[in-house]
């Protein structure tokens, strides 16, 4: 297992978590050790740089930080580490989570953000563990078990639309 194998999950605001749980639910069955934050990319400017400078000491191997409006909190944490940095813009504010989503994508060459759709909280968590999974092969496997039942999921599905429609 890799030494950096827990997940730093950020939000801007204590009212976001609702939208982040889902994300470290997804975290929890998997595994995935996590520490989840309320940290302000500006109310707290220097909490959210010494969160971004230590999280690798830490033993964290990605971060997923969590803002909506035009809060940049990936940015923020993004010129503070090397470390992987997932945005995840949320709704709210005065486009609904396009402005989110907008300063979290346009983001200067050199300082990447991955970025999820508007309240993707899922699929934060499951790009951190496809991230993770690189140097983890029990991971990997959970997540190749993971897709490999989803998709039998989705077959069965179908199956049963076609039962339906042959009726």
């Amino acid at each position: 297992m890799s030494a950096h194998n827990r997940v730093l999950v950020v939000m801007g605001s204590i009212s976001d978590a609702d939208t982040v749980l889902k994300c470290t639910d997804i975290l929890k069955k998997f595994d995935v050790g996590f520490e989840a934050h309320v940290i302000s990319a500006h109310r707290t400017a220097d909490a959210a740089a010494k969160a971004a400078k230590t999280a690798k000491e830490q033993g964290f191997g990605v971060i997923i930080c969590a803002a909506g409006m035009a809060a940049h909190l990936a940015g923020a944490f993004a010129a503070h580490t090397t470390l992987p940095i997932i945005g995840l813009p949320l709704s709210g504010g005065i486009e609904d989570g396009m402005d989110a989503l907008l300063s979290t994508v346009q983001m200067p060459s050199g300082f990447p953000v991955a970025t999820v759709a508007v309240n993707g909280a899922k699929n934060a968590a499951y790009l951190a563990i496809s991230i993770l999974a690189l140097s983890d092969d029990d991971l990997a496997a959970k997540l190749e078990d993971f897709r490999s039942k989803t998709i039998d999921e989705i077959k069965q599905k179908d199956e049963q639309l076609q039962n339906m429609l042959n009726s």
